[in-house]
């Protein structure tokens, strides 16, 4: 049994959603899941739920913000027999088209943060999502009544409260879609335990060109926006 989810393999299923915050795995498993989902962790707060989703097994994890949180959760996932991860988050926006609630779904996440380049033993890693899950996700965006979705690479910082506002415009100008603080980790993971990966995002706040040029978004347009990508998610995640 793993340290910090403390459950046996069969406590959860295959296919995990992972978003960074607690009341939001509650959230997704109230309102996403058949009824008759089960609590499997609850260590730290770090809540993990496993239910089904129109009729297949799913479970939702809480990751905690940042790779060396998320790193733990990712592992011992992978120690517990969990085969394919999918990451519920949120973002800040920086290319240009972008709006508050759009959805991102992140084909690589280029590591500005120590954590997936120590794990890796590579000072230069850009780990990518699983390929078959970004197309099935592109899919799903064509076929339903979605809204606006952004495919591309991002980065995953490990400052949420970045001192250096100048590298917001340089990731911009390399065609980076969005910053987070996720993803690079789970990706890194996923590669190291022959796992699939896939990272969705809602776009939470907007980061303009000058320091402290930054717009968040209302809690109305977060819910939207979430449950927008959900419904990508939990489809992805039993494909």
């Amino acid at each position: 049994m793993p340290i910090h989810l403390r459950a046996e393999p069969s406590d959860y299923a295959p296919n995990v959603l992972c978003p960074g915050d607690p009341v939001r795995a509650q959230y997704i498993a109230e309102t996403f899941f058949d009824s008759g989902f089960r609590e499997v962790n609850g260590v730290r707060g770090m809540l993990g739920f496993t239910g089904t989703f129109e009729g297949q097994p799913i479970s939702v994890q809480t990751t905690g913000m940042g790779a060396p949180s998320a790193g733990i959760v990712f592992e011992e996932l992978a120690q517990l027999g969990v085969k394919r991860l999918v990451r519920v988050g949120t973002c800040g926006g920086l290319a240009d088209g972008m709006s508050m609630g759009d959805t991102v779904v992140a084909l690589s996440a280029a590591a500005e943060d120590h954590a997936p380049r120590q794990l890796s033993q590579m000072d230069c890693i850009a780990p990518t999502a699983t390929f078959e899950l970004v197309e099935t996700a592109a899919r799903l965006t064509r076929e339903g009544s979605m809204g606006k979705v952004h495919v591309g690479p991002i980065v995953t910082s490990g400052l949420f409260y970045e001192p250096q506002w100048e590298k917001f415009n340089v990731w911009k100008s390399l065609g980076h879609l969005a910053v987070e603080m996720e993803a690079a980790m789970m990706y890194t993971v996923a590669a190291m335990k022959d796992m699939q990966a896939l990272a969705l995002m809602t776009v939470s706040d907007m980061i303009g060109e000058e320091e402290g040029d930054a717009v968040r978004i209302s809690d109305e347009e977060m819910k939207a926006g979430v449950d927008q990508m959900m419904h990508i998610g939990c489809q992805v995640a039993i494909s």
